[in-house]
């Protein structure tokens, strides 16, 4: 009998879990996969748009959403399907722009030598043309043949590759949305989590006393912490430092809104609110009323938020306009 891979997942059904398994296509006898350190190697060496600190998550968000449905046991992708999808996580995990264009990486990724297109299109249609022609000639793409060898040889392969493009372009507090967005178990993928240097958060919890640098919440049991962490104000994963002056206070839900770009800082450390940002009391207590004061003061002047990663948050992760 020819060797079958298959993964499980769990959903709820009238409220009870029930264990799913979804079965991957049969490998090919006569194709060899490549090694996984090799494999792990081609996606740590996405060659990801660069210019100056812009963030450009579209190859990571493709892979992400390539995993995902691989998962689901779906290994071709048409375009079609893809292009509504890739354009909704560009707009929600990725930095603000005019315009989205989820073509570049569907057609940009395979020099990245994980990813493959159909036989539709071989020839790249100059200037805008792209995303038209994709569409037009149906195309479709797929995670690389001896990737989706390698994968269905070890499918925990999958949670390490996964893993490895969350830690490497989006904070931890956004993990586990993108996980849910893409159709990813996240069970195999937050498992291997890398331990962060515990000094950074020690140092920037002190700096604010262990309060919300935003409402000042400070629970505790007895000695014990609850809900408060330092956030990275540039992102570890855009070269933001481990350093007291890019870190605020924050209690797990202005950390996890702060990275998500529903409020930033003015120039003068000011609470500004995203004009999209929506909803009725949640909006009230937990946002607007803060609108336009100042963050709490750092024990020192020198621990205080520094300008120019107050400026990249609100150019790269800020969502919509500020509140009036």
């Amino acid at each position: 009998m020819p060797f079958q891979t298959s993964t499980r997942s769990w959903s709820r059904n009238h409220g009870k879990l029930k264990c799913q398994q979804t079965k991957h296509p049969e490998p090919s006898p006569d194709r060899t996969h490549v090694p996984p350190p090799e494999c792990l190697q081609r996606f740590d060496n996405l060659n990801v748009w660069k210019r100056g600190s812009e963030r450009a998550p579209h190859k990571p968000l493709l892979v992400l959403y390539a995993l995902g449905r691989w998962q689901n046991g779906e290994t071709r992708i048409a375009f079609r399907t893809a292009s509504p999808v890739l354009t909704e996580l560009l707009r929600d995990f990725g930095p603000q722009r005019k315009s989205y264009h989820p073509e570049l990486p569907f057609w940009h990724l395979q020099s990245d030598g994980v990813w493959e297109l159909g036989t539709e299109l071989t020839m790249r249609p100059s200037g805008s043309a792209l995303k038209r022609r994709l569409l037009e000639s149906d195309t479709t793409g797929s995670l690389a043949a001896d990737v989706l060898e390698a994968l269905h040889a070890d499918p925990t392969l999958a949670g390490e590759i996964a893993n490895r493009i969350l830690e490497g372009h989006f904070p931890q507090s956004l993990h586990a949305d993108i996980l849910d967005r893409v159709g990813l178990n996240a069970d195999l993928v937050i498992a291997r989590r890398k331990k962060r240097d515990p000094r950074f958060r020690n140092h920037v919890l002190t700096a604010y006393e262990y309060r919300c640098a935003v409402c000042g919440f400070d629970l505790r049991l007895g000695n014990v912490t609850v809900g408060l962490e330092a956030a990275h104000i540039r992102w570890h994963q855009a070269a933001g430092p481990d350093t007291t002056d890019n870190g605020l206070a924050l209690c797990s839900i202005h950390h996890k809104i702060f990275d998500l770009g529903v409020f930033t800082l003015s120039e003068d450390r000011l609470v500004v609110v995203s004009d999209q940002a929506n909803g009725s009391e949640g909006l009230e207590s937990v946002l607007l009323r803060f609108q336009g004061h100042p963050i709490r003061e750092a024990q020192k002047q020198e621990w205080l938020p520094d300008a120019r990663f107050i400026e990249w948050h609100r150019r790269e992760v800020f969502k919509g306009d500020a509140r009036g």
